[in-house]
């Protein structure tokens, strides 16, 4: 059985680095969806989806975005900060 009170070295920068890439990620969806409201909104009054126009749909798609991004970087953390050999 591994020692698991005693934090590996290179966890909390590791974990971080991963963070802050994801949150890059999400920056760049978010100013996405910002950009096409300030220079196309007609994009966006678009009903593709039956009777929900494309903001919505885009708004809802952010969120799910956060929620994936949140899932990848739990996912992307416990494989960084279990010990070598030891599977989860």
């Amino acid at each position: 059985m591994a020692n698991n009170s005693e934090p590996r070295s290179d966890g909390p920068g590791r974990a971080a680095r991963i963070g802050f890439g994801l949150f890059w990620i999400y920056v760049i969806l978010y100013f996405g969806f910002i950009a096409l409201v300030l220079f196309r909104p007609d994009i966006l009054s678009s009903r593709p989806f039956g009777g929900v126009n494309l903001a919505i749909a885009s708004g809802l798609g952010l969120i799910a975005a956060a929620l994936l991004l949140s899932v990848v970087y739990m996912v992307a953390c416990r494989v960084v900060e279990s010990p070598e050999g030891e599977r989860r």
